[in-house]
């Protein structure tokens, strides 16, 4: 069935790992015939978590789609993991919801994830409402929940409902828009009087409620000075345009188990959630990269935009929203990026791991297609007179880095190519050959991101494989000028070979690259052999002597030599080069450089002590701190890149997650003297390990 826009609502659910939005959704699509079953987490049979490693691991790694059918209404309910290391998957779901639905637990209360919650729906400017989960827990407090939440983040917070507790279980609860109390019997609600040790409550919450939508109309706000009831009609107003922008950020409740609160949500939903048609324009590019903003416009021509890409055993699906127009499976859309056209043949709506085929999909829904030829997530398709490329979903850089090696010979190209069909469906994730040390590596946002994506290269592609830190790009300079001399000489009957260089060798702090220069007089090296010397040097200097690190900032000066008329040739005068190079380099006080980073650490202001300490035990140099005025605090330093492999998992742990960070390669510095000494040990004895 295909449901007009202002029909649709694309709600996201977020909030903290463990906090219930998986289980919320299986509750909803149960109540709503959407299932017929109430899976578990635990169980790995519900909905949303249906890939391999959600089911085996007992938490949601990426988002997924639970579309449901109420009160012909159809709500797209887009779970999203809680766990940070899938941001990414977060940072999709947001940018084609409507709202933001935050759950917490009434036990755990304001969590790490929830704070960020809000953090991402703030960024987006979107409508937001919070669902306190699991009410039937011991120490479940609605109460407690709600007040902390409006510390958190202030008077927009209103609990629009207060459950009814007896005997420790829920019963039913208070409307408070209404000032209507509701029984729930376990499968449907009664009207009850409001009960009178609630009563206090009850207008706490209605006076607040009263003062937040007051904001949200002149006249109401005059009608709230002058002491005057709001109508019933005016509460459902004043909340509705008071979600849409952005002034009350409602409170409900309920319980997975018993399916309390979960059908007065969806209530909620449909009665005070913008639908894509009242949501702001979107903004984007137009063909000649000029900017534009497109208003939803059911006549409009065909734009859709892609936000997801998943890949799985019946092959590749595109999930995308219609921002403009409709899509029908018989189209031909442009790819804004490619300027290709893309030709549309199935489609469908997708709830879980279920794919349901459809002929079209209207304005503000979401669907997904089927094996499209070079459509990538971040992609918009647009109707061929309609070119126009839409905002972007931006990443998080990724900040923590391993090696990555097959365990059996061979492997390599089962990794890369691995990786690569996994990028389609994870862009919040990097791979390949660092140009330095030309390891492959594989960058993420933790370490459970880097597992999950080990595991998928198992059990999708047959790549075993195995992790290590990634190898630091030292270099290797000198500091003082020396002369040497290098000379091969070498005779086994009939022609010999014969090559006499001396070289000067001097620090050049004007340029990382080797500058050869020749001061030879009277033809004691021929000009013909000049360009040996200095392939002989240049091969040197991927290795130097002490660690076999790169030597970089050196000038080397042909100036002086011999050779021989039969047996001098190209190959003597290289090779004589090298036996210079490797005389004269340890002569001339080489060093180990160190790579140094700039850091920048975005902390709470609680943590700054914990932060201050920890970099100095990694050798850092703290070079400000910058307060802002959400009690967030930006700490700037430089820091030997090689202390901060596992940094990211560090600051996470001395945080609780609320701490982020980026580290850019600044220069390269004199490395300390025990430090070169433990590298170049290390490099020893991998040498000799290599050499066995």
């Amino acid at each position: 069935m295909s449901y007009a826009a202002d029909k649709i609502r694309n709600i996201c659910l977020l909030g903290h790992g463990g906090d219930g939005k998986t289980s919320l959704a299986e509750s909803i699509l149960y109540l709503t015939k959407g299932t017929d079953r109430l899976g578990k987490v635990t169980d790995g049979n519900t909905v949303c978590d249906s890939d391999p490693e959600e089911i085996r691991r007992r938490f949601s790694i990426s988002s997924a789609m639970a579309p449901t059918e109420y009160k012909n209404y159809k709500i797209n309910f887009i779970d999203t993991p809680g766990f940070f290391d899938f941001v990414g998957e977060v940072r999709q779901g947001i940018r084609v919801a409507d709202a933001g639905l935050i759950v917490l637990t009434a036990k755990n209360g304001v969590a790490v994830g929830t704070e960020k919650s809000w953090k991402y729906v703030n960024e987006r400017n979107l409508p937001r409402l919070f669902y306190i989960s699991k009410m039937d827990e011991e120490n479940a407090d609605f109460v407690a929940t709600a007040n902390a939440l409006r510390d958190a983040f202030g008077s927009s917070v209103c609990p629009i409902m207060l459950p009814i507790v007896e005997g420790g279980k829920m019963a039913g609860y208070v409307d408070i828009a209404k000032n209507k109390a509701y029984k729930f019997d376990g499968k449907a609600y009664a009207e009850i009087a409001v009960p009178g040790d609630l009563e206090d409550q009850v207008e706490e919450y209605r006076m607040n409620l009263t003062e937040a939508i007051a904001e949200t109309d002149d006249d109401l706000m005059e009608k709230f000075f002058a002491e005057e009831p709001f109508t019933d009609e005016e509460y459902v107003t004043g909340i509705k345009n008071g979600v849409a922008t952005g002034v009350l950020a409602p409170v409900v409740c309920g319980c997975y188990t018993t399916g309390f609160g979960t059908l007065p949500l969806l209530d909620t939903v449909i009665n005070y959630v913008p639908s894509p048609l009242e949501a702001a324009a979107e903004k984007g590019e137009d063909a000649n990269g000029d900017a534009v903003e497109l208003k939803a416009d059911p006549n409009g021509p065909t734009v859709a935009f892609v936000f997801k890409t998943v890949t799985d055993q019946y092959g590749r699906f595109s999930f995308f929203k219609v921002v403009s127009g409709k899509v029908t499976s018989d189209m031909t859309l442009v790819n804004a990026r490619t300027g290709e056209n893309e030709k549309i043949g199935h489609i469908y709506m997708v709830r879980g791991k279920k794919n349901t085929e459809v002929t079209e999909v209207g304005l503000g829904d979401i669907g997904a297609v089927s094996k499209l030829n070079d459509t990538k997530t971040n992609d918009t398709l647009c109707a061929a007179g309609k070119v126009v490329e839409l905002e972007k979903i931006v990443f998080d850089e990724p900040c923590y880095t391993r090696a990555i090696y097959p365990k059996a010979k061979g492997g390599e190209e089962k990794i890369a190519s691995g990786l690569t069909k996994l990028k389609d469906e994870d862009p919040a994730f990097t791979s390949g050959p660092d140009p330095e040390t030309h390891e492959f590596v594989v960058s993420g946002a933790g370490d459970m991101h880097i597992d999950v994506l080990c595991s998928k290269l198992k059990t999708k592609f047959g790549a075993d494989v195995e992790l290590a830190d990634p190898k630091v790009a030292y270099r290797e300079k000198i500091r003082k000028k020396v002369r040497v001399q290098g000379k091969h000489k070498k005779q086994s009957g009939g022609h010999g070979q014969y090559g006499d260089v001396w070289i000067e060798f001097e620090p050049n702090i004007e340029q990382d690259e080797m500058v050869f220069a020749e001061n030879v007089f009277g033809g004691s090296v021929p000009k013909n052999f000049f360009p040996a010397v200095e392939k002989g040097l240049r091969d040197c200097m991927d290795r130097g002597v002490l660690a076999g690190y790169p030597v970089v900032q050196l000038k080397a000066t042909l100036v002086d030599g011999s050779y021989h008329d039969v047996d001098s040739n190209e190959m003597s005068f290289k090779m004589a080069a090298r036996l210079a190079f490797k005389a004269g380099i340890p002569q001339a006080n080489p060093v180990l450089m160190e790579p140094i980073g700039s850091l920048k650490v975005f902390i709470p202001d609680s943590n700054m002590g914990d932060i201050i300490g920890d970099l100095n035990k990694r050798r850092g140099r703290v070079m400000g701190m910058n307060p802002g005025n959400d009690g967030q605090t930006t700490v700037e330093a430089e820091v030997p890149m090689a202390e901060m492999a596992t940094y990211a998992i560090d600051l996470r742990s001395m945080t609780q997650g609320r701490g982020s960070f980026s580290l850019k390669f600044e220069r390269y510095e004199d490395a300390p003297p025990m430090v070169q000494q433990k590298v170049i040990e290390e490099a020893k004895a991998n040498m000799v390990e290599d050499d066995d």
